[in-house]
């Protein structure tokens, strides 16, 4: 295969294509940092959330994180890796973890996708989305244990209730 046909298959499977016009499309704040990362923010109900991805050609796997806008104080780290293991425990798809330097969480999924043609539009956004949704469902749960003096068990029994009707 030549260089130059390598190249444009490359650039034809780069998820990070298919993730800016997504992005793009919801409107929200992006940044392509180079052909193999991009950084965006979307807006949540709790917070606004940092995403970042990465595109490894090499390896054909993107790397995604969406950072929640808050961060640890050190002392109450060890409850709240607590809480990232019992959350782990209900999640299908990627898993929290929290960056160690600031000690913002996050959730982290890793797509493969060798042998494949590319990701579909679809599967990209339903990892964004899956992603946000499941941030928002745990914010109430890390702010309980954070600043509200909650186990993270009752923290994330109070934030896993279905609130149904209207008050």
């Amino acid at each position: 295969m030549s260089a130059s046909l390598q190249l444009e298959r490359d650039r034809s499977t780069n998820p990070l294509d298919i993730l800016e016009q997504i992005i793009a499309a919801n409107e929200w704040a992006f940044e392509r940092r180079s052909d193999g990362e991009m950084a965006a923010e979307a807006p949540g109900k709790w917070c606004d959330y940092g995403l970042h991805f990465s595109w490894s050609h090499e390896i054909s796997a993107m790397a995604f994180t969406c950072a929640f806008d808050m961060k640890v104080p050190a002392d109450r780290r060890e409850k709240l890796y607590e809480l990232l293991a019992l959350a782990n425990d209900r999640l299908w798809i990627g898993h929290f973890g929290m960056e160690m330097e600031d000690g913002v969480p996050v959730f982290r999924h890793s797509v493969l996708l060798r042998g494949a043609q590319g990701a579909s539009a679809e599967s990209l956004e339903d990892m964004v989305d899956i992603a946000i949704t499941e941030c928002e469902r745990f914010f109430p749960a890390f702010q309980f244990v954070l600043w509200g003096g909650k186990s993270p068990a009752d923290a994330l029994a109070a934030s896993m209730l279905d609130c149904v009707g209207e008050a």
